[in-house]
């Protein structure tokens, strides 16, 4: 049985934007530094300063975290006990309203990440960023990282001013579907407008913005069918834990109860969603909700915030209130089904 983290990050460094053609060179995020006494530092993105580096576990090793060193990052996973690990990006807001700039910008993360993958002994899996601003580019984009190791699309709980609902997407999955790619939301939130309504109080807005879009995208998508329409594609909802899972089936049960039938039992199931899951979650009353076949399981390698768990997929081995076959599944088979592995 292998190991598989559903949910480890790359830090984006400079050599990340070493990869654009030299046309595209001026669109290239620039790092800058604080000057004020600080040890903040930024990207220049389309004229924009953007946090770069407030969300790095230091308890990673530098040269595995921002993949420096490939070979490091497979022997730190090899300590972990981690066969395959999912990779996503750090920049997780949105990076410009150009689509020539975002269409830069994703080719190079792309194919940044498919030079990883190329050296990772098929162990670095990834989840592709597209420019979602051209349709057009975004299909041609996916095909190319799907050849290069890609096994996901990363989409935003918002992208610009669409919701994932809005059939301008219906273009994407279809493709998805096509290519045997899931659609995977993880925290995140790409409109500039709403991150800024949102970053309020103490903790910057992080549960409202990052979380709480993407559970009410779960929603959404349920609430209009549109699993239903893409009946092969496979979705999934990354670094929200799964808590929430029974409180939006009950939420659907209730609602669609009021127009004379039931979403069922297996709802999570028969649209082939999956979500992934915190050591501290109550697993077995979610799982009663979810299912035992549609819950994955991460680490956030590379990152330091209340979801980061170095040891999670270990903790998870340790646990006696879920059985071991279902362990298992949240381990390996759940997670080699959402990504097609």
């Amino acid at each position: 049985m292998a190991v598989i983290d559903a949910d480890a990050h790359v830090i984006e460094t400079e050599r990340t934007w070493e990869f654009l053609d030299e046309a595209e060179r001026s669109f290239g995020p620039v790092p800058i530094a604080n000057t004020a006494g600080s040890d903040k530092s930024y990207w220049l993105i389309d004229g924009k300063a953007r946090g770069r580096g407030g969300n790095v576990g230091k308890m990673f090793p530098k040269e595995s975290r921002e993949l420096l060193d490939v070979s490091a990052r497979l022997r730190h996973m090899d300590e972990l006990g981690t066969d395959i690990q999912v990779l996503y990006p750090s920049i997780l807001t949105e990076y410009t309203r150009r689509p020539e700039v975002e269409a830069a910008f994703c080719k190079s993360y792309n194919r940044w990440l498919a030079d990883v993958w190329g050296q990772g002994q098929g162990r670095l899996r990834w989840a592709c960023i597209l420019p979602l601003m051209n349709m057009d580019s975004a299909l041609s984009e996916l095909r190319s990282a799907r050849d290069h190791g890609a096994c996901a699309v990363f989409i935003r709980s918002f992208e610009g001013e669409r919701q994932v609902i809005d059939p301008y997407f219906f273009p994407l999955y279809e493709e998805a579907q096509k290519l045997d790619v899931p659609i995977c939301i993880h925290a995140s939130i790409g409109n500039a407008g709403l991150e800024n309504l949102l970053t309020q109080g103490r903790n910057q807005g992080s549960f409202l913005k990052f979380k709480l879009t993407v559970v009410g995208a779960c929603h959404q998508l349920l609430t209009e069918g549109v699993p239903s329409q893409f009946p092969e594609l496979r979705w999934g909802f990354v670094e929200t834990s799964a808590q929430w899972v029974p409180y939006v089936l009950h939420d659907l049960n209730r609602r669609n109860s009021r127009h004379g039938y039931d979403v069922g039992p297996n709802l999570l199931r028969d649209n082939r969603m999956y979500v992934a899951c915190q050591t501290d979650d109550d697993l077995p009353y979610v799982v009663k909700y979810a299912g035992e076949d549609n819950l994955v399981a991460g680490t956030d390698y590379g990152h330091d915030d209340h979801a980061t768990e170095m040891m999670a997929l270990s903790s998870l081995r340790e646990r006696t209130d879920l059985e071991p076959r279902v362990i298992d599944k949240i381990l390996d088979a759940n997670p080699r089904a959402l990504y097609g592995l």
